[in-house]
């Protein structure tokens, strides 16, 4: 009867499960974290460290957090911890942004609009409680993603430090020269009755009443000597515009003073065309025939009068150098209160700026027929009074891109009112925006590109809001001649210091009387709030610079790529604004800017709710845990659009299983095994070994590199290649019988037990920025209680460890080199690809029911050599047989052949030997190489 050597072999051990649990487990590891005071550890380590600081880009404190939160903030920890692991010492301070419109709509459905002075003060109450609720709720989430950071200290822009610093900025910059108020039109969004920012406003399709109106010419003499020619009597220039409603408020019609206009004529009547567009204008009027009249330059026109098309007043043609062939009819209709272009040549030729539209966007009573309207309402209106006045030349539907508010989704327009704006303009502030983008590190590099391009062309910043919610333009207004107070340093300051104490509410509750005494009644008391985009981009100045364990310049600023028109921008205005007296190099806020695209479906479509394709952090937490969604966020190219889908996530969780199981593998190996007793010395450890420690030391370098770059996906893949590949495809396999069958405690076990072991402290720190709970659940399951070659105390968590300084490489002593060990691999794939197929048709049950036979050439033949009886080990085979050349062999590649195999079977380690049962009858079974390892 055959014996039972179960218990002489080594088998695998641990408390590592091999299904992982997450939803679980996670939420045991963060408690864990809470009890040992995780972060504080990590702060207290890293002390006296040079720095590394990436400074938190705000989220608004409303609503949960969705995907895009949760990218954003993974890929910020996984640069804090992978920077932990350089050994920086690298706070990460998170912050909220709580002033602005997304918490007073909220409030505004709960409370309505506040109609006074009481209304207010409770309704910002509110605001400011509701903003609490809301950081306090995303913290939550955030932490479950394992984000590591000082969540019991963040910075909200709601604190009254902060709203006080956020004021004392807004007062050096408007002490330098770079404020000023002005009636200049902005985008004006309806449903929040407020001035938007730049980076407020994105363009969707919208589809519009464009019309093409004649404005008739005054005086037909004056035309017929501006273009040396006889014209008709009745003649006109036709414009093109897509918003009719404007109509109201023009004051001009610019051309382009060196394009070339015609004068056609048509059925008596005379029209001003660009040439370059002539004949698609009169295909779309439906002319059948009309003549040249004239050709001439834009340049002669100008001054020209022509009456506007249904109001009884004349305008002059202006040039224009922003009027364009790119549509319309070369002649542009100029509103200067509802456009940007307008309002510049409204400067130039000095021409009204009337805003008939009100902030509610119902035209005036001044707008007479048109009084009471709604500008949204407005166009069929507008085109009934041209088709009244026969100056309606053509109508048509016209989809196009148009400005909306983010926020709302619905149109904006452009409306001119008093407001405050950083002149981009004032010490060379703009030129000065360009020029800092060269020192930038951008990541992806295309970043910069992009914000040159949003900076190239920007105009003023308007930072005023007509709000309640937000940091007040703490300013006192002459009522006599709108200039400020003459001791306005002082008044912000003195308001700054009751805002340190009671918040913003300090402003809204202060009786001029108390800082202006008898000059109370000659002042005006503003109550326009700052724009939050203000708030968030100066926390450099109110963070940064203010936290101890942070530092100004940031070495990093990480969001969207929407932040190159928001906070990248508005931090870099500021910062460059703030500090103008310093060195350019100096003045930035960030040394470098890293940006990540939008989560889409596996369609490429963007997530909505109306979509259904919404996939919630929360939801997949749930189902596959917080380390499979880091996983996600770390493979994916975050330079494009991340798709994400439950296809997606399922081949993701298949990727960690992977990782998971190699490192199940390592620690169920290690039983027994005592770092500081049994690691053998380099030197001592088998050439197989040793080479497994040099790949996993290549490969830490190749890691170490690719975090440095932020290339996360490149991470991924070299270590889930390496689990895949150079571990479960060849190492693993190999050491197995060394592992199970040997001596627990002889050379050959310890050897592979000693590289396991460096292997697997090795791949703990690998991922632990990304796979932040596996790789804290795989540092606690090691074995020994020494973190190096010192044995001094290992660090309580893997987020306190660096980089493994005791994996090594291959040197001369070794029999084989790197490249000989990859030959090695190469000539084996075939071999192991055939012997999978003979396993599969049942030939053989396992690779050790056959043999191997290699023949090849001289030079692999030496190579395969130096193993020796290490060769069948190697090829997981029971013999392995060398051939130099022979007539079956073509003389290029190895051939690697699978035959059957002589001997019995041996009972304990399954290979067939012709020894098994040669030591007698109390082993009957067994090859003499188990006898030695059983008995020794």
């Amino acid at each position: 009867m055959a014996n039972d050597y179960k218990d002489t072999l080594n088998l695998p051990r641990t408390d590592f499960p091999m299904r992982a649990d997450l939803a679980r487990r996670e939420p045991e590891m963060l408690a864990w974290w809470d009890e040992i005071g995780l972060y504080q550890r990590v702060r207290d380590a890293r002390n006296g460290r040079p720095k590394f600081v990436l400074h938190d880009g705000p989220p608004y404190a409303n609503g949960d957090i969705h995907v895009g939160h949760a990218v954003n903030k993974i890929l910020k920890d996984v640069v804090v911890k992978s920077k932990l692991l350089d050994g920086y010492d690298a706070p990460y301070v998170p912050g909220w942004d709580c002033h602005g419109l997304p918490i007073e709509h909220r409030i505004e459905k709960e409370l309505g609009k506040p109609a006074n002075a009481d209304e207010a003060a409770r309704f910002r109450k509110r605001c400011r409680e509701y903003a609490a609720e809301q950081w306090r709720r995303q913290r939550r989430d955030f932490i479950r993603l394992g984000v590591l950071g000082d969540w019991e200290n963040p910075y909200l822009t709601m604190d009254f430090q902060c709203e006080a610093d956020v004021l004392r900025t807004f007062g050096g910059l408007l002490r330098d020269g770079y404020l000023r108020r002005g009636e200049k039109p902005v985008h004006w969004c309806l449903e929040c009755g407020s001035a938007l920012a730049e980076a407020e406003v994105e363009y969707r399709d919208k589809t519009s009443c464009a019309v093409d109106v004649c404005f008739p010419v005054a005086d037909s003499d004056v035309l017929r000597s501006c273009i040396g020619a006889d014209a008709p009597q009745s003649s006109g220039v036709a414009i093109w515009t897509t918003t009719p409603w404007t109509l109201p408020a023009n004051h001009g019609v610019a051309l382009h003073p060196e394009l070339d206009y015609v004068l056609i004529e048509t059925d008596g009547r005379g029209l001003v065309l660009a040439e370059g567009l002539a004949a698609a204008c009169a295909e779309r009027y439906g002319l059948a025939r009309h003549e040249v009249v004239r050709r001439f330059k834009g340049a002669a026109l100008e001054g020209l009068r022509l009456r506007h098309p249904f109001e009884e007043r004349d305008v002059p043609v202006v040039l224009g150098e922003h009027v364009t062939l790119d549509a319309g009819t070369g002649a542009v209709h100029v509103a200067p209160a509802h456009g940007l272009d307008d309002h510049l040549i409204g400067l130039r030729y000095q021409l009204p700026t009337t805003t008939p539209v009100g902030g509610d966007g119902k035209f005036a009573q001044a707008a007479g027929a048109l009084a009471g309207r709604h500008v949204r309402k407005a166009d069929e209106d507008v085109v009934a009074l041209l088709r009244q006045r026969d100056t309606l030349v053509h109508a048509e539907d016209y989809p196009h891109s148009y400005p909306h508010c983010w926020r709302h989704k619905t149109p904006v327009i452009f409306r001119a009112t008093p407001q405050w704006f950083i002149g981009m303009d004032k010490h060379d502030l703009l030129q000065r925006a360009l020029a800092a983008c060269a020192d930038v590190r951008w990541t992806p590099d295309w970043g910069r590109a992009r914000m040159e391009g949003t900076l190239a062309q920007r105009p003023d910043w308007c930072i005023s809001r007509q709000r309640h919610w937000g940091v007040p333009i703490a300013l006192f207004v002459s009522k006599a001649d709108g200039e400020l107070h003459p001791r306005t340093d002082e008044l912000i300051e003195e308001v700054a210091r009751r805002v340190e104490r009671q918040g913003v509410e300090a402003w809204f509750a202060l009786e001029a009387r108390e800082l202006l005494g008898d000059e109370a009644d000659a002042y005006e008391k503003l109550n326009d709030v700052l724009d939050v985009w203000f708030d968030s981009g100066v926390t450099h100045a109110c963070v940064l610079d203010r936290r101890e364990e942070l530092r100004f310049p940031a070495d990093l600023y990480l969001e969207g790529s929407d932040q190159h028109r928001g906070w990248f921008q508005s931090s870099l205005i500021t910062s460059l604004a703030c500090r103008h007296l310093s060195p350019l190099a100096d003045s930035v806020p960030y040394r470098g800017v890293l940006t990540h695209g939008f989560t889409v479906d596996a369609h490429g479509q963007k997530m909505s709710k109306s979509r259904g394709n919404v996939i919630a952090p929360q939801k997949v937490i749930e189902r596959f845990g917080a380390d499979v969604l880091r996983l996600w966020v770390a493979a994916t190219d975050f330079g494009t659009e991340m798709a994400l889908s439950d296809e997606i996530l399922k081949r993701v969780t298949d990727a960690y299983r992977r990782i998971r199981n190699t490192a199940r593998f390592l620690l169920a190996n290690l039983h027994g095994f005592e770092p500081a007793k049994h690691a053998l010395p380099a030197a001592d450890m088998l050439a197989l070994d040793r080479w497994a420690v040099a790949t996993a030391a290549a490969l830490q370098a190749r890691i170490k590199h690719d975090y440095e770059a932020c290339a996360f996906h490149r991470v991924y893949r070299s270590v889930h290649g390496f689990c895949t590949t150079e571990m479960g495809g060849f190492y693993l396999d190999v050491i197995k019988d060394r592992l199970y069958t040997t001596k627990a405690d002889g050379v050959p076990r310890r050897s592979a037990q000693t590289a396991l072991f460096l292997i697997a402290d090795a791949l703990a720190r690998w991922i632990a920025p990304i796979l932040s709970f596996t790789a804290e659940e795989i540092y606690r399951e090691l074995p020994g209680d020494t973190d190096d070659e010192t044995h001094g105390e290992a660090p309580a968590s893997v987020f306190l460890c660096e980089w493994s300084q005791r994996l090594f490489d291959l040197d001369e002593s070794d029999v084989l080199s790197m490249d000989d060990w990859r030959r090695v691999i190469e000539i084996r794939r075939p071999l192991a690809d055939s012997l999978e197929q003979k396993r599969r048709q049942r030939v053989i049950g396992s690779s050790l029911d056959a043999k191997a036979t290699i023949t090849c050439n001289e030079e692999d033949h030496r190579l395969l050599s130096k193993l020796g009886e290490e060769l069948r080990f190697m090829l997981i085979t029971s013999q392995a047989i060398l051939r130099s050349g022979g007539p079956e062999w073509n003389g290029e590649e190895p051939l690697t052949t699978a035959g059957n195999v002589n001997g019995r079977k041996c009972a304990r380690c399954w290979h067939h030997r012709e020894e098994v049962g040669v030591a007698g009858r109390d082993y009957p079974d067994i090859c003499d190489r188990c006898v030695a390892n059983v008995h020794g």
